[in-house]
């Protein structure tokens, strides 16, 4: 477990002495390597045939020992006129174009290296270069060969490898005596699917949104080839028993897990709707990357649901104190119904598409939607009936309040004395459920206090603290 994960709250001193162990992904000797490695004349030609001005240069840790040689010799290409400027540390996942980040340096086109999610940006033109990893070919079929059962396959593999795909398929099609598939946007679901690449998240995602799949799988860099299916199983049970935890939530909170992928705003949105038709309380949230200690101070949601790029979407939360979902994982423990067949969606056009196709003006029955309101719910989880919170103010058969919308006046007494409480906030119905709410009110009892010298310094080491010295 990292350190971050060890405590919820800690002084912050470890955060800035925290040494990071990045492994680069491969040591580039000469100048000749690393131009074909990261195809430095294809993005010369490509920056002064769009005549951009101000290029954002984005590095994954594992790549950035190699920004500067980069940035010298495209800076030597592109002349005088154009500026460059170096991307690191990205706001949400490496994988996805950080289009923020060049924002802050108003760039009008973004050079992305290494791996990408390849998923479709909503501002700024993009070249992409991936990196040539090797691959043997011949060995990647001759192993291949010996664990593949099938007639038909759909090559799929990391975009490293893209520039072997032709002569892999090729060898593949010789070693297996069966039609290999090389497109990697075909809607199609085949029986078999041949991977290249290692372990990783993209083929995590393979395996849960093809589960009715048969899997293979080919490492490069390890030369192993074998069958991953039997993975699956567990995979998609881990998944059920999340989406099981969010059924029993009332109040959830959207995780803006990307700002750089189209239809990220339509979906919140989506989702935000589809939250208060059920009778959720909601609260969308942008906090950068994930870690326990940020998610920790929002004590009163009790899951959230993360709008991020397919291959950053599936979080094992086992340490965080609350549950992460996926959007359709969401639409699932919303139905009424407990069923699931084992499909994913994880791409955001798919999912809003087929919401909307589905019936757009009807919302859909949800668990909570019943003769009776306050009927209990069976929860699998702790094996008990629970009766549900209903947030919007909305009665069944009634408008409910916007997704939106937040009550400006609901305003109710708590207690006699000056108290009050938003009759429709969860984190007001959160507090009153603690045993302690902060200092008590004793208005009129104690005597003002005499004014006195504050404390001088900064916040982790005042001047008066003798423990900093």
């Amino acid at each position: 477990m990292s350190a971050e994960n060890t405590a919820f709250s800690t002084s912050g001193a470890d955060a800035i002495a925290r040494t990071i162990d990045v492994q680069p992904e491969r040591t580039i000797t000469s100048p000749s390597e690393l131009d074909d490695f990261y195809e430095i004349e294809r993005t010369i030609a490509e920056i002064l045939t769009g005549d951009y001005k101000r290029v954002a240069l984005q590095f994954p840790d594992e790549l950035l020992h190699d920004s500067v040689p980069i940035y010298r010799r495209l800076k030597a290409g592109i002349g005088l006129g154009r500026e460059l400027y170096v991307l690191a540390d990205t706001s949400y996942g490496s994988c996805c174009v950080d289009e923020v980040a060049a924002q802050h340096v108003d760039a009008d086109a973004m050079v992305h290296y290494g791996h990408a999610c390849m998923s479709q940006t909503s501002r700024l033109p993009v070249i992409y270069v991936f990196g040539k990893k090797p691959v043997d070919v011949h060995d990647c079929s001759h192993l291949l060969s010996g664990v593949f059962e099938g007639t038909v396959a759909l090559l799929r593999y990391d975009v490293a490898y893209a520039h072997q795909a032709e002569s892999i398929a090729a060898a593949l099609r010789e070693a297996l005596k069966i039609p290999i598939s090389t497109s990697q946007t075909s809607d199609m679901v085949p029986e078999n699917i041949i991977y290249i690449g290692g372990e990783s998240l993209g083929l995590t995602n393979l395996l849960i949104t093809h589960s009715a799949c048969s899997v293979y799988s080919y490492d490069p860099s390890t030369k192993a080839a074998r069958l991953e299916s039997s993975r699956t199983n567990r995979l998609l049970m881990r998944r059920y028993a999340t989406v099981q935890k969010a059924r029993d939530a009332d109040v959830f909170g959207i995780l803006v897990g990307t700002l750089g992928v189209a239809s990220y705003l339509p979906l919140i949105k989506h989702l935000r709707a589809l939250l208060a038709r059920a009778h959720k309380k909601s609260y969308t949230i942008s906090v950068g990357k994930l870690n326990p200690s940020k998610l920790a101070n929002f004590m009163e949601i009790e899951c959230f649901v993360l709008v991020a790029c397919p291959e950053n979407s599936l979080v094992e939360a086992r340490d965080f104190l609350r549950p992460i979902i996926t959007p359709y994982e969401l639409e699932v423990a919303l139905q009424a119904e407990q069923s699931w067949t084992g499909r994913y969606v994880l791409d955001f056009e798919k999912l809003l598409a087929e919401s909307a196709a589905a019936n757009p003006d009807a919302a859909p029955e949800s668990q909570q939607d019943s003769d009776d309101p306050d009927q209990p719910v069976f929860s699998l989880i702790t094996g008990k009936y629970r009766h549900a919170k209903r947030f919007g103010g909305a009665d069944k058969g009634k408008e409910a309040l916007p997704a939106d919308a937040e009550p400006s006046s609901s305003v109710a007494l708590r207690s006699q004395d000056t108290a009050v409480a938003l009759a429709d906030s969860a984190a007001a119905l959160f507090l009153q459920e603690r045993t302690f709410r902060g200092l008590e009110a004793r208005v009129g009892e104690d005597a003002p206090s005499v004014l006195e010298q504050g404390r001088s310094g900064i916040a982790r080491g005042y001047a008066d603290d003798h423990r900093t010295k």
